[in-house]
């Protein structure tokens, strides 16, 4: 059997940006074995930028315009950790996260864009809405054409601050889409004004001299007001909502929104990071790509500058850098010297008019035409379907092999797979550090010998008059984050104990780790148990002990102790006839993760179940136990209609299920309707003996979901009938946003067909 080759090295490309897509999809095509690829990024969908102009026009949808991550990185087999970066430890090799732990890096790559420049303008910042980050302008944008199609008949003012070419395409198309809407509505166009502020003597600049004339005379053509030569000193609010600009000149406009299109900046944290940057904050480097100090740390697109040959901040840049940025890091990871790179001086720019035409130019030349928008339409398209369309890989592709690569004896089974105990030590250490507050913890004082006692077991006291309950789960990784998989992981052990009204006191690790170096083990060690803990934080249980082994896969699971009093446990068999039937969780993990795995997921929809699985339900537990649950279990592995049949037959009733009130996740419908499934569905789909009109109901298109296998799913309970309406508020204000009554307890008439389907 081929085993997976240890990980020795770790890439991490920092921020998703054009640059590092093309990157990912190269490294999928072409791995290098024993490296870990990671990508940090705030944003699953990456705006591509030659695009988002004719998106905010409508003329492309979201998705058309949207690089999404998640299916890229599951092809490039890259781990992708959902944050942001905001510093290095460059001397030991850390990216410093806002939400994560630090992240350990061999070779590092930045590519996390620009904002725009001089927000720090009085007003700007509270008063303007910033072209970048993308999604926050698109946010406000949808928000806004919302209100204009809600009111077209009311004028409106428009306001664009900066007239660069990102500033005259934003102009333009957002001109377009407010036409469209006023068209629609039979109202005339001149219920929208623009007016664009620069500081230049002319827009678009860096455009030629046609190209910047010709815009002039469309501006004219198209009412949008040139206020050139006017440098913006402020913003400020005026009556009636309306941002006042105000610019040296003493020009005041009074705008409804205003749109900030400056030229490009840094992020503030570049500057303190120990790397070489100009005077603009820009991080330096060399032709190879190289910041200048560091040689494994490089860095690209408009985040960087290169120092012998600097170009605009424009994607298309970002863009070329793609193949020469690749080939550099394989080479830095292969041992081989690196190649220069020169980025064109010239090249093709395109600016969408918004009404179906563009305006090509390069160099001197520029025109206007129908034929130049269909030629870039074909470019981006083009462009975006290296992103969708993934070559099929063989198993006979070799990979490369790391320069520092060592040949490693085969790995061991039995007690020498475990890990290490200079890992754990490390691991443990760090932890320790990190939750200095363990100690203080109540159920603290119950643990008579934990981690901090060598000892081969751990001890734990039991107070006189309480129930010992006792769980354990463990499951591969159903994600490449192992910070987030560790508070998954625990919050779906720890639910055992919820559901039956226990208060957990202790739990017991059991991990494994991929095959990788000591010091990798370690911080992925660190990472799982981080991780873990920000949940046991909650509910302050203190983690005792546990096993850690190394394996071809990351793994986790938990063995969970709670306490109870007798007379507050909660059982399967409790549920009383007229009791609600009460859900806290959407579901749909099964089909979205199967989904996942083939690349078919959508990021979106991944992180909006990612979110739900990282909720514990501690605080709904104890809400329902106010409310004088009867019963209690929570949905996983069985799925709803499996675990809702152990609660039916254990209190030997019957329930009438309202399909009609099922909470869905986001993408759930799409995957199921596509026929994925989790590999789980088809022994679950067996309790559907146990349906009483099956057949009536089976070709619902979410009967499908009645199956779905839950990771960290959520409680289903029964409430008597008058406690209901007041136990679904309180879960939703406890931010149980999903909570529904999903049915009624009825008596058992069919005890071999106890649940009816109603829809």
């Amino acid at each position: 059997m081929q085993r997976q080759q240890p990980i020795e090295r770790d890439l991490v490309l920092l921020g998703g940006g054009h640059t590092h897509a093309i990157v990912l999809r190269k490294f999928g095509m072409q791995p290098i074995a024993g490296l870990r690829l990671t990508l940090i990024t705030n944003l699953v969908d990456t705006p591509y930028s030659g695009m988002l102009p004719c998106h905010i026009s409508g003329l492309y949808g979201f998705d058309e315009s949207h690089i999404d991550l998640r299916p890229l990185t599951r092809f490039a087999q890259c781990r992708l950790l959902m944050d942001e970066g905001i510093g290095l430890d460059l001397a030991n090799q850390q990216v410093l996260c806002k939400n994560h732990p630090p992240i350990a890096y061999d070779v590092l790559s930045i590519d996390i864009g620009s904002t725009p420049a001089t927000l720090d303008v009085p007003g700007a910042a509270e008063y303007a809405i910033a072209a970048k980050p993308v999604p926050q302008l698109l946010k406000q944008w949808r928000q806004w054409l919302t209100a204009v199609e809600a009111d077209p008949a009311k004028s409106r003012v428009l306001g664009v601050v900066g007239g660069g070419v990102g500033g005259v395409e934003v102009a333009l198309n957002m001109q377009a889409r407010l036409w469209q809407i006023l068209d629609r509505a039979r109202q005339p166009r001149d219920r929208i004004s623009i007016h664009l502020f620069h500081r230049g003597e002319a827009i678009a600049t860096g455009r030629n001299r046609w190209t910047q004339k010709h815009l002039a005379r469309l501006f004219k053509q198209r009412g949008i007001q040139l206020h050139l030569q006017e440098n913006v000193t402020a913003i400020a609010l005026a009556a009636n909502e309306q941002r006042l600009v105000q610019c040296e000149s003493g020009l005041e406009v009074a705008c409804d929104r205003v749109i900030w299109v400056t030229s490009a900046s840094a992020a503030a944290w570049i500057l303190d990071s120990g790397l070489a940057t100009n005077d603009k904050g820009f991080i330096q480097t060399h032709d190879t790509l190289q910041t200048l100090h560091h040689p494994n740390v490089f860095a690209v697109g408009d985040v960087a500058t290169m120092v012998n040959h600097p170009r605009p901040k424009a994607g298309v840049f970002a863009v070329r850098q793609g193949p020469p940025l690749f080939e550099n890091l394989q080479r830095w990871l292969t041992g081989r010297s690196l190649k220069p790179f020169i980025p064109q001086r010239q090249f093709l720019n395109i600016i969408d008019t918004g009404t179906g035409t563009a305006i090509a130019s390069r160099g001197p030349f520029a025109a206007e035409s129908r034929w130049f928008r269909a030629w870039k339409d074909h470019i981006d398209r083009k462009f975006m379907r290296l992103f969708t369309d993934f070559p099929a890989m063989t198993a006979t592709q070799a990979p490369l092999s790391l320069a520092s690569a060592e040949s490693t004896p085969p790995p061991c089974a039995g007690c020498a797979s475990k890990v290490g105990g200079d890992v754990l030590s490390l691991a443990l250490r760090r932890l320790q550090q990190a939750f200095p507050a363990v100690a203080d913890w109540p159920a603290a004082a119950d643990v008579v010998v934990g981690l901090a006692q060598p000892d081969d077991a751990a001890v734990v006291r039991v107070p006189p008059g309480q129930l010992m309950v006792q769980t354990v789960d463990y499951f591969r990784a159903l994600l490449d984050d192992p910070y987030v998989f560790g508070q998954i992981c625990v919050n779906h052990c720890l639910s055992d104990l919820f559901a039956m009204g226990a208060v957990p006191q202790s739990v017991l690790a059991i991990a494994t780790l991929p095959y990788s170096s000591p010091r990798k083990q370690a911080d992925t060690l660190y990472l799982l148990l981080a991780g873990a803990y920000q949940v046991l934080a909650q509910s302050k249980t203190p983690l005792v002990g546990g096993h850690t082994t190394t394996g071809p896969e990351l793994a986790l699971g938990f063995a969970g102790n709670g306490l109870v009093e007798p007379d507050h446990l909660l059982r399967k068999g409790n549920a009383q006839v007229g009791d609600r039937l009460i859900l806290t969780k959407a579901i749909g993990t099964g089909t979205l993760f199967a989904a996942d795995m083939q690349l078919k997921a959508k990021g979106r929809w991944i992180e909006a179940a990612v979110a739900s699985m990282q909720q514990s339900n501690y605080l709904a537990a104890q809400s329902l136990r106010q409310h004088a649950a009867t019963a209690c279990t929570d949905v996983t592995g069985f799925g709803l209609v499996g675990h809702l049949l152990e609660l039916v037959q254990a209190s030997e009733v019957a329930a009438e299920l309202d399909l009609t009130a099922l909470p869905v996740l986001p993408g759930a419908r799409a995957t199921v309707a596509a026929g994925i499934v989790s590999s789980l569905q088809p022994q679950n789909s067996k309790a559907a003996q146990a349906l009483q009109n099956q057949r009536a109901i089976s070709h619902h298109p979410d009967y499908p979901l009645l199956f779905d296998p839950q990771t960290a799913g959520g409680l289903l309970a029964t409430v008597p009938p008058e406690q209901a309406k007041a136990a679904i508020a309180a879960l939703q204000a406890l931010g149980y946003a999903n909570t529904c009554e999903m049915g009624v307890i009825v008596a058992a008439a069919k005890p071999a067909q106890p649940i009816t389907i109603l829809s």
